[in-house]
């Protein structure tokens, strides 16, 4: 019996065997037919159907939809809105140009009365960085007598610092400022009591007079300010200067909006002596001379730079040639290839003047630069002749008039051949100087400036109106590189203290790689919208001297001028009028954008770009026609020719938009309407897309404000409770002299005001300016008094817009006051308990939105509405609503699903996000009306997924994503992964997936990235211009020699580093503690091998610095292939050729993936949405300002050149001569030595 048992137990367990046996072989030939298409399609099907339940019971859509029933779609006129937006904006832009009028007439007038003052050095002023507010500490009066100032020959003069009281306005960015005075900035270089200077600060006081008048008469002005030949800035209202900056780079002298209005357009060829004697200080002088020209150069000015020894050379040798541009990327790249330059033998000047003057002629024949004044920069220590013969032959063929002035610079103290260089300059309308330190060169290269204003000046009735590129404020390009830098030494002590931490595991290659993707991220952090910087335009005019005896000298007073916030000038093109994902934006006669929603200016969250201003509007409207990169469409070109020659017209053209940090892209058909703003260079163009901006909602007759009021209706009603909020940015009615807190409170102030009796609608958002009003009123007014814009229209109003919200907010009340969802017994609690769902929403097309917070119990959770509130009131310009109305045309009944990038990473709970779009339809037309949507939680959503798949995706042999339209993880079985691309999770899948369709990949090109080029120069024959570079060497090598032992205290002093950490360390830092020592890394030290590794963390250690170098880079972005019935959702999986099935998920822009794991996988496919720098292949010296140089776009020249005066041959004054100083020690010296030797 015992045997027959044990004989049957064998024959079993070989059963058993010979089973396992047959079904090993399928097994590993076909893991994938564990893939069963039919339950992963019934899984599909349940997760759609569930999650479309719970947003159509959330959402309230279908009765959102019905109370849109009473408004009607019309169709949108682009050429009718363009026009009166262009409009709006000229109104508004006149206005400005009133103000800065009638600051230029009164300052030419009080310096004309004024022209007998004595100067008073002791004139007290309400200094920028001086004055105090009343509590602040007065700073002691010198009691010893102060140092004697060697320049002016007599002892310093203090005055105490004057008191003003300073109130924070919210007009001026909450900036404390004072409306009853203006306040004074001095630069560093200018001393404020010389006597020019003081007297220019004392008859310039008399324009606070005018400047509160212009703020009384329009009250929505900006600063105003009068920036002084001289150097000082007055400017209204007072405010103090900022100190938060490590030096004060300031000079009214060198901005924009200055230096154009001084000086017409211009061309400039600078010529740097080559010669061996340029060395040491005086070659740094003279850098910083050519440095300094540049950066008295605009946009509207073209310039080159050649160094001339035996042969005449251009500092960037692709600009040979040539007159570039002189914008911010152009001028960046003369100064870096200044930087290089080296002196090597024997000037040549009869060579490089001829090359100059070929060079001005050339462009002046091509009709290419400026095409206005002409002028030569010379910098040098000195000609041996003057060569009068190239003078003859290229300057002095039409006299008297000379068409290339010619400004000379001589470099050092002890010169002797300054009379040739020095009439090369007076014998040609030009002005000679002569250096002999760095700290005089600003002010010295200045004085070229009166020189070229002087046909402005002489006209004298000729005031052109300038309006500058866009800026950002009183910043200085500079501080760019200063901050760049500071980020770099923060970067340095963050590796030190992780170090400390993490020790040996930071050069582990997966620390390695997080750290490097941690520190790109932040460069890739590119907001379109920051309150870092105040953006602006100015409107200026020169202010000339007109004095009678000022005709010899032709002397330019300064400039008068007003800022132009771009944020102000937004808001009057009403984006409510263009709908979602519309726009406008505004082209100069450049082709540069002055705004456009993907204008990106900073990077990092708070450093500018180095070229931040000079982005053409081709580099921000991207065609979608598959082209390589800057192959522009001739379409495109010849649409911005049109635009730029300030014509009217339209066009629609295919085009890809990037959003949502450049990580989601949409192709879609666009409409694109253009036309000119009047009397400035700016075009207007405005875009909305075909497909579902042709028409827009619109209210009947009897929904208007003043009926529904008659009827008894209280507007303040429609906006009762809490839970609702407008767009923060849209103008809907504005006061003019009165702020308010919240726009809210604003929008209820004036609903209060409609239900009054006589409220009427302005009849323009701008006001009119006073000598218009003047000319308009003087009829009615026997005194010719005219009433002020505060007397007669102290708001103004967007009547289609308010008119809109109203409505909306009449039909969508409910919204938010309905308390069904908080009964015990209702649908919505088994909701809430299921889906953790914390918020669901209503946003309008009006800019009006509603919400409605589900809390777990019956207290009220704080703060649940008020996230939802604090980060979500843009309405239309919000991603949801954008990204809901686009899968409209995709899946007319879906939501659209989304979670925040790379929030697997995140500790805190995630949150998923849905949308969907509510249209209206009436006569054959529709319109998006409204996007409803929810909140809830991610771990609820995964629950649910779990509960459908069950264990299936749990086990090792299966993996199961849930992917959004682009490419994006929602659901993984490892929750780190949620939020990241699935290119960078599985590759070779993502790339499976591109070839069968399922996604299409964009290529996006990024035309205003940065780049972070290294400084250190590794040219060999650099190594050979000094013998100080092996000192260098040495000292290099100790400082890292003594940075290893500094390392060595804080890892084996434990108290040193615990101070170290509590001195230097994040306060807020959340790493975790120092992990205990590694067993090997004892061992490594106590053999004598941890040396290698201290060596490679040193070289890591060690900061490498870099600058910041404009570049262009391209990001491959993903989109679901939306074909209707996409054949590959039908195939099943086929083994390892095929892997996984894939299937869209009901109602939602969501796709099922599972993919079998038992099959291998291709680690090394990576697919990224990160940026890749574009490679052109330029030659080893060439840079990518080479290669747009060479595909240079038109542009429009400015109107207004004036460059000569018949009057100015009269005018001699051209430089001082040298002055030889006898140092009486050096003397004496001389004699003793020449008595002993």
């Amino acid at each position: 019996m015992a045997w027959s048992r044990l004989l049957a137990w064998w024959r079993l367990c070989l059963g058993l065997l010979s089973v396992l046996v047959c079904l090993a072989p399928c097994v590993n030939l076909q893991p994938a037919e564990n893939i069963n298409y039919n339950l992963v399609h019934s899984w599909a099907d349940k997760l759609g159907m569930e999650l479309f339940h719970l947003g159509d019971f959330i959402t309230r859509r279908k009765e959102v939809q019905e109370s849109f029933k009473d408004a009607k779609v019309v169709s949108r006129n682009g050429a009718s809105i363009v026009d009166s937006m262009a409009k709006e904006i000229e109104m508004m832009m006149d206005l400005k140009v009133s103000a800065v009028r009638r600051i230029m007439d009164t300052a030419e007038n009080t310096a004309l009365s004024h022209q007998n003052d004595m100067a008073d050095k002791m004139f007290s002023y309400y200094s920028a960085k001086e004055m105090l507010e009343p509590g602040d500490p007065v700073p002691p009066i010198p009691t010893p007598a102060p140092d004697m100032d060697k320049d002016i020959g007599e002892p310093l003069i203090y005055v105490q610092p004057k008191v003003v009281v300073l109130e924070p306005r919210p007009e001026f960015h909450n900036t404390p400022v004072n409306f009853s005075v203006s306040s004074v900035h001095v630069p560093v270089n200018v001393f404020d009591r010389a006597p020019d200077v003081i007297k220019a600060i004392q008859w310039s006081e008399n324009l606070d007079q005018i400047f509160r008048d212009n703020y009384k008469n329009d009250p929505t002005l900006s600063w105003q300010f009068f920036g002084s030949s001289t150097g000082f800035m007055r400017q209204f209202p007072a405010s103090k200067w900022r100190k938060d900056v490590p030096v004060d780079l300031y000079d009214c002298r060198l901005r924009s909006w200055y230096m154009e209005a001084a000086t017409s357009p211009k061309d400039i060829v600078i010529l740097m002596d080559g010669s061996g004697s340029m060395l040491g200080q005086r070659l740094d002088i003279a850098k910083h001379v050519v440095k300094t020209i540049l950066d008295t150069l605009g946009t509207n000015d073209f310039v080159n730079i050649f160094t001339f020894d035996k042969e005449v050379s251009p500092v960037v040798p692709c600009f040979e040639d040539t007159l570039i541009q002189a914008n911010l990327g152009n001028i960046r790249e003369l100064k870096e290839g200044i930087d290089l330059f080296r002196p090597k033998s024997i000037a040549n000047y009869t060579a490089a003047l001829t090359k100059a003057f070929e060079l001005l002629e050339e462009t002046k024949l091509s009709s290419r630069g400026a095409q206005c004044n002409q002028a030569i920069m010379i910098i040098g220590d000195g000609a041996p002749e003057n060569n009068r013969e190239v003078f003859e032959l290229h300057n002095w063929r039409d006299p008297p008039y000379k068409p290339v002035r010619v400004f000379t610079y001589l470099i050092g103290k002890e010169v002797a051949n300054w009379d040739d260089i020095r009439w090369m300059a007076c014998e040609n309308q030009g002005y000679y100087v002569h250096l002999s330190e760095t700290a005089e060169v600003r002010e010295m290269v200045l004085n070229y400036i009166p020189v070229m204003a002087r046909p402005l000046v002489l006209g004298r009735h000729d005031h052109p109106v300038i309006w500058s590129q866009v800026y950002a404020d009183i910043e200085d390009t500079k501080l760019s590189d200063h901050l760049w830098d500071i980020n770099q030494c923060e970067h340095q002590k963050a590796d030190v203290l992780e170090y400390w931490q993490v020790q040996g595991r930071m050069l582990e290659p997966s620390e390695m790689h997080r750290r490097k993707y941690r520190r790109m991220k932040e460069t890739w952090n590119q907001p379109v919208d920051s309150n870092v910087y105040q953006f602006m335009t100015t409107v200026s005019m020169p202010i000339y001297d007109r004095r009678e005896n000022a005709t010899r000298i032709a002397n330019i007073l300064g400039v008068a001028g007003t800022d132009v916030p771009i944020n102000e000038i937004k808001k009057l093109l009403s984006p409510f009028a263009l709908g979602v994902n519309g726009y406008a934006f505004i082209v100069t006669n450049n082709g540069y954008v002055l705004f456009h929603p993907d204008f990106r200016p900073i990077f990092q969250g708070y450093i500018l770009k180095p070229a931040y201003n000079s982005v053409d509007m081709i580099e921000v409207e991207l065609l979608d026609d598959d082209r390589p990169a800057r192959d522009f469409n001739p379409v495109l070109m010849t649409i911005r020719d049109s635009i730029i020659n300030q014509s009217t017209g339209s066009k629609w053209m295919l085009v890809k938009n990037h959003f949502d940090e450049m990580k989601r892209v949409a192709r879609i058909k666009r409409q694109y309407y253009w036309t000119a703003i009047k009397k400035t260079p700016f075009t207007l163009v405005i875009s909305y897309p075909e497909q579902y901006g042709v028409s827009h909602m619109d209210i009947r007759a009897d929904q208007e404000i003043h009926r529904i009021s008659i009827k008894g209706t209280n507007l303040r009603s429609v906006f009762s409770g809490k839970r609702w909020k407008i767009h923060p940015d849209w103008l809907f009615c504005k006061h003019s002299n009165r702020t308010f807190k919240t726009p809210e409170i604003e929008l209820l102030y004036f609903l209060e005001r409609m239900s009054e009796p006589g409220w009427r609608w302005p009849g323009s958002r701008s006001a009119m300016p006073p000598e218009h009003a003047a000319a308009m009123f003087s009829n009615n007014s026997s005194t010719g008094r005219y009433p002020s814009i505060n007397e007669k229209e102290s708001y103004y109003c967007d009547r289609q817009l308010m008119q809109a919200l109203v409505f909306d907010a009449r039909v969508t009340g409910w919204f938010s006051n309905n308390t069904s969802f908080n009964s015990k017994d209702d649908k919505g609690n088994e909701f809430k308990q299921r889906f953790g769902v914390t918020v669901a929403f209503l946003a309008t097309h009006s800019g009006l939105t509603r919400w409605h917070e589900f809390h777990s119990n019956a207290a009220e959770e704080s703060g649940v509405g008020e996230t939802f509130s604090q980060n979500n009131t843009r309405a239309i310009d919000e991603i949801w609503y954008k990204r809901a109305v686009d899968q409209h045309f995709v899946r007319e009944e879906s939501f659209v699903y989304s979670v925040p990038f790379d929030a697997g990473e995140s500790n805190s709970e995630i949150l998923v996000t849905a949308s969907h779009a509510v249209f209206h339809n009436e006569g054959g037309k529709t319109a998006p009306a409204a996007v409803v949507g929810f909140q809830f939680q991610h771990s609820a959503l995964y629950k649910l997924f779990h509960n459908i798949t069950g264990n299936a995706c749990a086990v090792d042999d299966k993996d199961c994503y849930i992917l959004d339209n682009n490419g994006y993880v929602i659901i993984s079985t490892r929750v780190h992964e949620t939020g990241r691309f699935f290119g960078e999770v599985n590759g070779a899948i993502m790339k499976r997936l591109l070839e069968e369709n399922v996604y299409t990949q964009v290529t996006v090109y990024d035309y205003q990235a940065v780049c972070f080029e290294s400084k250190n120069d590794n040219n060999a024959s650099s190594m050979l211009l000094s013998p100080l570079f092996h000192l260098l060497r040495v000292g290099k090598w100790l400082l890292h020699t003594a940075l290893w032992y500094i390392v060595q205290l804080l890892q084996w002093a434990p108290g040193v580093s615990s101070h170290y950490a509590d001195m230097y360390g994040d306060s807020n830092d959340t790493e975790p503690p120092p992990p205990e020592p590694h067993p090997e890394h004892h061992a490594r030290n106590g053999n004598g091998h941890g040396k290698k590794d201290d060596d490679l963390w040193l070289r890591y250690l060690t900061l490498h610095r870099t600058r910041l170098k404009p570049c262009d880079m391209k990001r491959e972005l993903y989109t679901l292939f939306n074909e209707k019935d996409n054949v590959v959702y039908n195939m099943t999986a086929h083994a390892c050729e095929r892997p996984f099935v894939v299937l869209p998920i009901p109602f939602s822009n969501l796709i099922l993936l599972v993919i079998d794991q038992l099959c291998p996988r291709d680690g090394s496919v990576v697919l990224t949405v990160n940026p890749q720098p574009i490679d052109y292949h330029l030659s080893v010296n060439d840079s990518l300002a080479c290669y747009k140089q060479a595909r240079e776009f038109n542009r429009m020249r400015p109107h207004s050149c004036i460059s000569r005066h018949a009057n100015e041959s009269g005018i001699k004054l051209c430089g001082k001569a040298c002055s030889v100083y006898a140092n009486l020690g050096l003397l004496l010296l001389c004699h003793i030595l020449s008595r002993w030797l």
